[in-house]
């Protein structure tokens, strides 16, 4: 049975969300502390985290975060805020869902059931890395770190490349400049977000066949960035 990570600091919210999520096989574990949630969330072995934003100790924000920072797993969150800046602040920072209250506990189990089937369909269950990942024209070798685009080599610098391939393994998932810089140049402390957006547009130059009209990078306007790769086939 797959285990669900609920940091919830409403009881009476996280024991109803739990009924419903147990009544569907989940194995449900509830913090009502974000410091707590945030060390169970990056250690234990769960297979998506529901989210509250408002949580004493540590927002959700915050751990959202640090999760994203070491994780890939799915990230619902929840609250009873209903302004935009919220939502595009959430799914900047990695978060794949963001959820409203008062909801349908139906749908959230829905969106449960989704989030995970998602993850599971683009991690897969085999442990060796595919040898080439296949979007259309565009073809990605992870292991030789080579690129091409209807036959075509295509070279890149390695930050590039490293961009390209973190996009296409997370294809259809948003991510901010922050997070993207987090992820490729957590290392390189003396740069900005805004060497995110020179990489990008090097890679459309080098990548589409009209980089005004991008098919596979995609802009998403307030929040960041996605990969557009629903044609995506892989090969080992």
């Amino acid at each position: 049975m797959k285990k669900i990570l609920l940091i919830e600091d409403d009881e009476a919210i996280a024991e109803l969300e739990r009924d419903y999520l147990e009544a569907n096989d989940f194995v449900v574990d509830i913090v009502g502390n974000g410091t707590e949630g945030e060390q169970l969330a990056r250690t234990g072995d769960y297979a998506l985290i529901l989210l509250d934003l408002m949580l004493p100790g540590t927002d959700g924000f915050t751990i959202c975060r640090a999760i994203r920072k070491e994780r890939d797993i799915p990230i619902l969150m929840v609250s009873a805020r209903l302004e935009d800046v919220d939502k595009i602040r959430a799914l900047g920072l990695g978060a794949d869902d963001y959820i409203v209250k008062p909801f349908s506990p139906s749908e959230l189990v829905a969106r449960v059931k989704a989030h995970i089937a998602r993850y599971e369909r683009l991690k897969g269950d085999t442990q060796t890395p595919p040898t080439a990942l296949r979007f259309g024209a565009l073809e990605i070798q992870p292991l030789t770190h080579r690129v091409f685009v209807s036959g075509q080599e295509v070279r890149l610098a390695n930050r590039e490349f490293d961009l390209l391939l973190f996009l296409a393994q997370h294809p259809q998932i948003v991510f901010s400049k922050e997070t993207l810089y987090d992820r490729i140049w957590d290392l390189d402390s003396m740069g900005t977000t805004s060497t995110v957006s020179v990489h990008m547009n090097r890679l459309r130059e080098k990548i589409e066949s009209d980089p005004t009209k991008p098919i596979w990078l995609e802009t998403v306007w307030g929040v960041g960035y996605r990969f557009n790769g629903e044609d995506s086939k892989s090969s080992s």
